[in-house]
């Protein structure tokens, strides 16, 4: 049985960094660039016996809009349907029920994301971005 909170103050910052920086999305990002991205968003932290395993963070106003970001689960606890439970978990977050635009980046976990209703943009000639590296 895993918990998930969105109480800061359980977060393992350090394996989250240790975790993100070896990642194909956020290589090479520092604690501090974490530690900052973490207090700035709604974060959720996932544990099984105390012990963190897995976490995303949400990027939102709150009212209109939400991205989801850094979703993972520890690769040793991965296949017990922990991944689903945390994105269950994140829709079913009271504080961001009127969110009706959600948004996600991903290389390979097209299959998770579906489940929740997420599709390829319906009109991605409406959509922009500015990278910057």
């Amino acid at each position: 049985m895993i918990d998930i909170s969105t109480d800061k103050t359980r977060l393992d910052i350090k394996l989250i960094h240790e975790f993100l920086t070896e990642t194909y999305w956020a290589k090479g990002r520092t604690l501090e660039e974490v530690k900052t991205s973490i207090e700035h968003c709604l974060c959720f932290g996932v544990y099984y016996e105390n012990e963190q395993i897995g976490f995303a963070r949400i990027a939102t106003d709150y009212v209109v809009f939400a991205y989801l970001m850094d979703v993972f689960i520890l690769p040793e606890y991965r296949g017990n349907g922990y991944a689903k439970q945390l994105m269950e978990t994140v829709h079913k977050e009271p504080k961001l029920k009127s969110c009706h635009t959600w948004m996600l980046k991903t290389s390979d976990a097209h299959k998770l994301y579906h489940q929740f209703g997420y599709t390829e943009l319906k009109h991605p000639e409406k959509v922009m971005e500015r990278l910057l590296k």
